[in-house]
């Protein structure tokens, strides 16, 4: 029979295994960069371990870049990924508008996996968060007139967000989180150019409806499918519109060609 001093030296409760439990907390998202930690007691509570543990555990976490202590204020998650603003990719991503669509495959790929591991693998806590951000979205669409086009970008953003926490890969996750910015941008770019046109609005109401139904009834393959149809609908339709300017821009200038003639 074992005895309390033999539990409290067994591998989950060693500093080493302290650390890589919380590790593992992180890469699950259930601490999340920028995150504050709970106090020490209660996160001594919460993983069953002595404060003198905890505390070495939380020591190789700094040694290792992945939380930040400051005097008074607690420890946090750390950034995970460099900063995005030091990319010189992102920068040539974000200043040329030709790459939305090279965005839009990749988001199909990626978000479509994501809504189909979400249906499989979703908590019951997965589909209340995936439920509240689809209801914010919604009843903010219902209620605003006129729509604010960064608000509802990001109310967008964290709906299909919290449907690919809710896949449960942490490298999908992060991967996800890396593009923030480029996503947003999309996002943004989507909402600015096809919300205000009646049809491709009710065709993004509908689908996002569809996603979220799909993914809360646990249906896989056709939360990927509703997935793949709603990012390709938008890349149809803002191909539409990029032809449509452009027979525009050519009708003027022939226009004015006869003008001169």
């Amino acid at each position: 029979m074992s005895t309390p001093r033999d539990a409290a030296l067994t591998p989950q409760r060693t500093p080493e295994g302290v650390a890589a439990r919380l590790e593992q907390m992180i890469l699950d998202g259930v601490f999340r960069p920028g995150q504050l930690l709970p106090s020490e007691r209660r996160l001594g509570e919460r993983l069953g371990v002595s404060r003198a543990s905890l505390r070495e555990g939380l020591r190789i976490l700094r040694s290792k870049g992945i939380i930040e202590t400051r005097h008074g204020q607690g420890s946090r998650v750390a950034s995970l990924l460099p900063a995005r603003e030091q990319s010189p990719l992102m920068h040539l991503f974000r200043d040329h508008p030709r790459t939305l669509f090279d965005l839009l495959e990749v988001r199909a790929l990626l978000e479509g996996e994501s809504a189909r591991l979400a249906a499989r693998r979703g908590t019951p806590a997965d589909r209340v968060l995936i439920s509240r951000r689809y209801r914010e979205m919604a009843d903010y669409v219902a209620g605003a007139d006129p729509v604010d086009v960064e608000r509802l970008a990001r109310l967008d953003h964290a709906f299909h967000l919290a449907i690919s926490q809710a896949s449960h890969n942490p490298v999908l996750v992060h991967t996800l989180q890396s593009l923030t910015d480029l996503l947003l941008s999309s996002v943004f770019a989507s909402v600015k150019n096809l919300y205000h046109r009646p049809a491709p609005r009710e065709m993004i109401n509908r689908q996002h409806a569809r996603l979220h139904d799909a993914v809360i009834q646990g249906k896989p393959e056709l939360a990927r499918r509703v997935a793949l149809e709603h990012l390709t609908g938008i890349g149809e339709a803002l191909r539409e519109i990029e032809a449509e300017d452009e027979r525009l821009e050519r009708s003027a200038m022939r226009l004015e060609e006869w003008k001169d003639g």
